[in-house]
């Protein structure tokens, strides 16, 4: 980074990722600007620099006491520690410090007093404890599947779905197991002592919306293409288990999307103008890898032109829309996953949408990060 780009930067003010301090004297004060910056997208704190933009300079004493104090805080300050790069410019015959965080990798980030902040736009805030859960996960040190539901138990399952599968998936029965179904539970992270985990409710939960009712797919089929439209052929809200939501899911959009004749027969049933298979892997995509932490429904839009699912929870880590559509994968959730393959038509290995995508290619994906969503938007391409 050279003079000229440093006065751009002063030029057009403090923002998420600049920070003008004139001086730092505190190393609490500092820990705070790295861990706002690191548990954001990263940025520079301009030392020697007014709030306004003017240069005010540095001396050699200050860079030097400077220097071991961001070598400190980094170190011991920070938790866990970051590695921050520094430079001195010179500006006008007067010196600056620019001191620069990378996005962290180890979200989230505090100060040695336990602070967990973040950047807002130039200033800083505390983390909302959903906020909080939500960067544990990113960072894969939490799992919303495994978080306990409070006030449920044993009683909430629907034991009969729940010794099925298990006699499926294990090739014995809960009984030949030797152990309490209430053990077993416990074994498989279906349940925390006496409470379900989220996983135990959304598998084999009698009525999951009872203690989650948020976690259910919203379905509208509109007139038109605005989904701002006030008129629709055909609304539902789908609520279940997740293989119940998966069923109620796939009926609503069989029954909402035209049929082709792909036979001279005048009896021919005809077959969906989306393949089954796309509909198949995208609402078992959405069910599976959505983020939990995040209270919203599934949303499901059939439009005139158009059908999307929309799922809540940008792309984990360092996933992005180019790769999973080469087959890379994150497990969000990875109880739920372990059971999907054994429930849903689903294989668990990233080629869920390499299936999509090559069944039907009229396929886009859209990861808003700003909107903490996902997108699959499908083309009808057979609409007249």
């Amino acid at each position: 980074m050279n003079e000229e780009k440093i006065l751009n930067l002063i030029e057009l003010g403090e923002d998420s990722q600049t920070q003008f301090k004139e001086n730092i004297h505190s190393p609490d004060s500092l820990a705070q600007e790295m861990v706002a910056f690191s548990n954001a997208s990263g940025g520079k704190i301009l030392i020697g620099v007014q709030n306004d933009g003017k240069i005010k300079g540095l001396t050699t004493k200050d860079i030097q006491r400077l220097n071991q104090m961001v070598s400190n805080v980094s170190s011991n300050n920070v938790e866990p520690p970051i590695n921050p790069l520094t430079k001195i410019i010179k500006i006008k015959q007067k010196k600056i410090m620019v001191v620069e965080m990378k996005r962290g990798i180890n979200k989230p980030y505090c100060t040695n007093r336990g602070i967990y902040i973040t950047k807002a736009g130039a200033d800083k805030r505390k983390i909302s404890q959903e906020e909080l859960q939500r960067l544990f996960q990113d960072s894969n040190k939490i799992y919303a599947d495994e978080m306990l539901v409070k006030g449920t138990s044993i009683k909430d399952l629907d034991i009969k779905l729940f010794k099925r599968t298990y006699e499926k998936i294990y090739e014995e029965s809960v009984e030949e197991s030797n152990l309490s179904q209430q053990q077993l539970l416990n074994n498989l992270n279906l349940m925390v002592e006496d409470n379900l985990t989220l996983a135990g409710l959304l598998l084999f939960g009698e009525k999951p919306q009872v203690s989650r009712p948020i976690f259910m797919i919203k379905a509208v089929s509109f007139f038109g293409n605005d989904p701002a439209g006030t008129e629709y052929r055909d609304e539902e809200e789908i609520r279940g288990t997740v293989y119940g939501q998966y069923k109620g899911g796939k009926s609503f959009l069989l029954r909402n999307l035209k049929k082709i004749q792909t036979s001279p027969s005048f009896n021919s049933e005809g077959t969906p103008e989306i393949p089954k298979i796309v509909i198949e892997e995208l609402l078992v995509n959405a069910l599976i890898h959505r983020n939990y932490y995040i209270n919203s429904p599934i949303r499901l839009f059939i439009f005139d032109d158009r059908v999307e699912i929309v799922s809540p929870g940008k792309l984990p880590n360092a996933l992005t829309v180019e790769k999973i559509k080469y087959g890379l994968s994150v497990a969000r959730n990875p109880i739920l996953n372990s059971f999907a393959s054994k429930i849903l038509p689903y294989r668990g290995i990233g080629t869920g949408i390499l299936r999509a995508y090559k069944a039907f290619p009229s396929i886009e994906f859209e990861n808003n990060v700003q909107l903490d969503q996902f997108k699959a938007i499908i083309y009808r391409v057979n609409t007249n």
